[in-house]
């Protein structure tokens, strides 16, 4: 298979931008135009091809032999396949490579080559595209630098991808694949009609809301102006220690307690923070515009997943839409569904982080309790409360789920304790409680604390020659980094050890970390390939395609025949536990449907 590096130039301006709009909204725009495309063929020479020439040099591709290569992919990719109507046989990504080679640094081009080729000054990304800003047609001049400018971009990704593809594992590459495919080759469909109507009511209910109030929207919508307001009522608002500057300002968070105290103190005044809270919270109403505008022109929905958004490998949102964090049962979530004579397999890992947490210490009680499908949660419930727990005590269920999720990456008991009262459902521990319960977790699971000081000592060996190629389970020693069992990496860089405390340091940001938040990455990533290895898995089943993949679920299509023979195989496959970890006992549960409604 032939690999092509691609990278196509398109016309700008102050408001037809990817700043703006997502990458359907400007491809579909009745205004977007091609400049042109710059195209290598494995190792020749890269040709630049203008407005005229483009479509007629794609058509000779043989697509369904050729392999592209784009810095970016999920752009240059949609315009290929929705715009020139050519679908290649794989995808590569520079940018997602990048990504996952270092995690939480910048993946642009630019920084990519500075950071792959920090000696070498030819090896720069251009500026000269900011002369073509709002000029839709090239003149012979402008076209020229165009050109020019687009060969050097596909030149440095061809580079990059030299470099990168000497420790790249398969399996990664593949899910890189995938995750453009899910974007640029959609599949699910997009119920526009109801999105419209619900973002509508949103809209209508938010303006009933701020009349009933009897305050204007600027005033909600204000810190400044709503506390002004308040204390002229002879409110005492509370107030907290800001994050980042370190002063005081108000509580205004909803899930700060002291505002949720201070509303319920003030019942007279529902009408005021019902306002407040619809009128601050817009991301209901700013998502389903932004679904509604990323709506293909034949109804599908490209799906925009983040490769390696997180150093734990975990996906992000892309294209300004975050389909990680979308509440089950919403709106959005159903406004998601299959075409007809199609269904969604709908599968989802249980307890996947706890089980790789007891795996990975070796807690056999807890493995064992998971294997024979014992409640956890109920039995851990039942060590706090001296009494036997069930399903049906909900709320002291839901502490021992709380414990059992959170505690095993060192969490506190002040945390925990405000972990329990910020929670849906909201409980009320006292703080000997808390402690207690905290003590009870840690001496029922001892080798999970133990865990911890193996992870703390792992951060000694990071940055300790002689402890470069030591094992811890199924991780392996590199010099600030783990290596994981698929070859990836987590990493630490600039990882040091000073005044006490390990800390790291990003393009981005100062870190410190410490034995158990080590833990929560390794647990988190091992979990996530346990994941993509099922993906892959589900992936080459004749009978189904990926669509999506949130959190610990995996959501497939394919035909409505023989439905529940499909979701059975996705089930077994994703209680299939890879080779690395094959005494992992794994569980899921699933259904099938025609929206996303699980």
């Amino acid at each position: 298979m032939q690999k092509i590096y691609l990278d196509f130039e398109t016309y700008y301006d102050v408001q037809l931008s990817l700043t703006k709009m997502s990458t359907v909204q400007y491809v579909n725009h009745p205004d977007f135009k091609v400049w042109g495309v710059g195209i290598k063929v494995e190792d020749g020479e890269t040709e630049w091809y203008n407005e005229e020439e483009t479509p007629e040099i794609l058509a000779q591709i043989n697509w369904a032999n050729t392999a592209v290569v784009c810095h970016n992919t999920l752009f240059d990719a949609y315009i290929l396949t929705q715009y020139f109507s050519c679908v290649p046989a794989f995808y590569y990504d520079t940018a997602a490579m990048s990504r996952g080679l270092y995690p939480n640094m910048s993946a642009s081009l630019a920084n990519a080559c500075k950071r792959e080729f920090p000696n070498d000054e030819t090896k720069r990304k251009g500026e000269e595209l900011v002369n073509a800003k709002g000029v839709r047609d090239l003149d012979p001049e402008l076209d020229a630098q165009i050109g020019g400018y687009c060969i050097q971009d596909v030149d440095l990704t061809y580079e990059l991808f030299q470099n990168y593809m000497i420790s790249y594992p398969d399996k990664e590459l593949r899910i890189i694949d995938l995750t453009v495919r899910m974007f640029v080759e959609p599949k699910l469909m997009l119920d526009r009609g109801s999105l419209i109507a619900y973002k509508d009511d949103i809209i209508e209910r938010t303006a009933a809301a701020i009349e009933a109030s009897g305050i204007t929207r600027e005033i909600l919508a204000s810190q400044v102006k709503f506390k002004d307001h308040l204390e002229s009522l002879g409110i005492v608002v509370p107030t907290k220690k800001s994050p980042t500057t370190g002063k005081q300002i108000p509580a205004f968070g909803k899930n700060d307690s002291a505002y949720i105290q201070m509303c319920n103190m003030y019942p007279e005044h529902k009408h005021v923070w019902e306002a407040r809270e619809m009128v601050k919270s817009r991301i209901e109403e700013t998502r389903a515009q932004r679904f509604i505008d990323s709506t293909n022109p034949d109804g599908t929905f490209s799906i925009p997943l983040r490769y390696y958004a997180a150093h734990t490998g975990r996906f992000g949102g892309a294209d300004k839409i975050n389909l990680q964090n979308l509440p089950r049962g919403s709106k959005l979530r159903t406004a998601l569904m299959a075409p007809e004579g199609q269904k969604l397999y709908i599968a989802d890992l249980s307890n996947i982080e706890a089980r790789m947490l007891a795996w990975l210490s070796k807690e056999y009680d807890l493995l064992e309790a998971f294997r024979t499908g014992r409640d956890v949660y109920c039995e851990f419930a039942s060590q706090i409360y001296g009494r036997t727990i069930t399903k049906d005590d909900k709320l002291e269920r839901y502490v021992g789920k709380t414990a059992i999720l959170g505690l095993g990456y060192g969490m506190g008991a002040d945390k925990f304790q405000a972990t329990l009262k910020t929670g849906t459902p909201s409980v009320e521990v006292t703080d000997d409680t808390a402690k207690n319960i905290v003590m009870q977790y840690r001496g029922m699971y001892p080798n999970i604390p133990r865990l911890w000081s193996g992870m703390k000592d792992s951060l000694f060996q990071m940055i300790n020659p002689r402890g470069i190629g030591l094992s811890y389970g199924p991780l392996t020693i590199k010099r600030k980094a783990l290596e994981l069992p698929n070859g990836m990496r987590l990493s630490y860089p600039n990882l040091r050890y000073e005044a006490g405390q390990f800390v790291y340091n990003t393009e981005r940001e100062y870190i410190r970390t410490h034995g158990p938040r080590v833990t929560e990455n390794v647990v988190q990533a091992l979990a996530r390939l346990v994941i993509t290895d099922q993906m892959l898995e589900i992936q080459d089943m004749p009978e189904v395609d990926i669509v999506l993949q949130v959190h610990d679920e995996i959501i497939a299509i394919g035909s409505d025949q023989d439905s529940d023979a499909t979701m059975d195989r996705i089930i077994n496959a994703m209680r299939t536990a890879p080779e690395w970890c094959q005494d992992l006992p794994l569980d899921a549960e699933g259904g099938v449907s025609q929206v996303y409604d699980k």
